[in-house]
């Protein structure tokens, strides 16, 4: 028995002495970056850039969109959803991190006895109470993997918290110019409707006199009610941007009103960096990245269960027939228990290999997460150049429809052209007012996307 004991004692100590295993370096899949971006250049303004800041939003220098991104961020439930995965995640990290200590436990029972024959009819009172405590040693380092596996993923947790308020960011941003174009659409057709009532009482008064035929007057009182259907049009839309803008903001008032015009300033300037900033910046990158060492991590430990695993006991305990005598007899045991996992050789080899495609599938979706952004990224800077070249175009072409629509109208009163040519230049000069708002729109919203996909200025740290 007490060579029993001796071997035993000796095997956990030469367990114990082996220390942990060294798990594999973390190194990080191998992705071919172009040093810079190609339309970097093109996009940057000759002013110095500014460099990104969390709120990035405030570069366009207009305090109601900062108000109202604000009250997107406290009051969105997808933020709050966020907010809730983030805690459980650390809570679960603390959890894992719990199974490398010491774990307590405790028992106390009472209980008495008589006998069923005999003479002896005396009841026998009996009580006990057990302290014990119970330790894995983590040899080869199962419990740390798992530990830092549950890590990591409350480390992406926080990196999805910050995509769900990147992306909310840019969808009421991209909201609240969608509404200021909404209401100078309604503006501009109310402006045109009145332009057109005004047509049709000159040529009213031409056909009273007898100057236009029938024909005349159907093409104007055709052009009103055009533009009292695109009016509808412009209302619908702005009714359904308003809805839209509720469930965003969960039926909160925005404050500040609603904006009534595209802002007219120049876009702030973008400063892209190198597309290696791209893995600091955007945060599904980096959640991705952490996810990739999360499943390298869970694959170290489906890898170290299958080590021997050492567990050391101990307990403290008394049994009394008398209650109050159970915290005098103490009786004190120490114990030491070893399982051999690795003889079920075939369940090693099955689960080994399936953490590790878990593993392989992470890296795989973290090279589609960084080249998807790559991608997202050129063509945004690509866009924003482009955009910029087609807003002065359109501008010059809108200004010459406005001074051809004046012209016409000149011609019309002097008898020179038929009404036709007159609305058909209303009609273009309509046209190319709303190009050229729908531009400047675009120009907007692709700096949303730009800054989307630069990852909005998060802070690295």
């Amino acid at each position: 028995m007490h060579m029993l004991k001796t071997s035993a004692l000796a095997c956990a100590v030469a367990l114990a002495g082996c220390g942990a295993i060294t798990r594999p370096p973390y190194e990080a899949p191998q992705v071919a970056l172009p040093a810079q971006f190609e339309h970097a250049q093109a996009s940057s303004p000759a002013a110095t850039p500014t460099p990104m800041t969390d709120a990035w939003w405030h570069g366009f220098g207009d305090p109601r969109l900062d108000a109202w991104i604000d009250l997107a961020l406290a009051r969105n439930p997808d933020m709050a959803t966020a907010g809730i995965r983030v805690r459980r995640a650390a809570l679960q990290a603390q959890l894992a991190g719990h199974a490398l200590l010491p774990q307590p436990s405790g028992s106390a029972g009472t209980g008495a006895s008589r006998p069923l024959s005999g003479s002896q009819r005396s009841t026998l009172e009996n009580a006990s109470a057990t302290l014990g405590v119970a330790w894995e040693l983590d040899l080869f380092d199962r419990l740390g993997a798992q530990r830092d596996a549950a890590v990591f993923e409350a480390q992406a947790s926080v990196q999805d918290r910050n995509a769900v308020a990147l992306s909310l960011t840019t969808t009421t941003a991209s909201l609240y110019w969608q509404l200021a174009l909404a209401n100078e659409r309604l503006d501009m057709s109310r402006q045109s409707l009145e332009y057109v009532r005004r047509t049709i009482d000159l040529v009213q008064a031409q056909y009273r006199s007898g100057a236009v035929s029938g024909l005349e007057l159907r093409e104007a009182r055709q052009a009103l009610a055009e533009q009292q259907a695109l009016l509808s049009q412009y209302t619908q839309a702005r009714a359904e941007l308003r809805q839209a803008l509720a469930e965003l903001l969960q039926g909160a008032e925005p404050p500040g009103g609603e904006p009534q015009a595209l802002p007219v300033a120049d876009l702030p300037a973008v400063q892209p960096g190198l597309p290696a900033d791209l893995l600091g910046r955007r945060p599904d990158l980096r959640a991705a990245e952490l996810r990739l060492r999360g499943a390298l991590a869970g694959s170290d430990a489906t890898a170290a269960s299958y080590y021997p695993r050492l567990s050391l006991t101990g307990s403290l305990g008394t049994s009394s027939s008398t209650l109050l005598d159970v915290l005098a007899n103490p009786v004190a045991a120490l114990g030491a228990n070893l399982a051999l996992p690795f003889l079920n050789v075939r369940e090693m080899r099955l689960n080994t290999a399936i953490a590790r495609s878990q593993y392989e599938e992470a890296v795989v979706n973290f090279r589609k997460t960084l080249y998807a952004a790559l991608a997202e990224t050129e063509k945004s800077l690509s866009a924003r150049t482009e955009l910029a070249l087609q807003e002065e175009a359109q501008q010059r072409a809108t200004q010459e429809s406005v001074e051809i629509t004046r012209l016409y109208e000149a011609r019309y009163r002097a008898g020179q052209v038929p009404l036709r040519t007159w609305l058909d230049a209303q009609e273009r000069r309509r046209a190319a007012q709303l190009a050229l708002s729908a531009l400047h729109l675009a120009r907007l919203q692709n700096q949303l996307t730009l800054h989307k996909a630069l990852g909005g200025g998060w802070p690295a740290s």
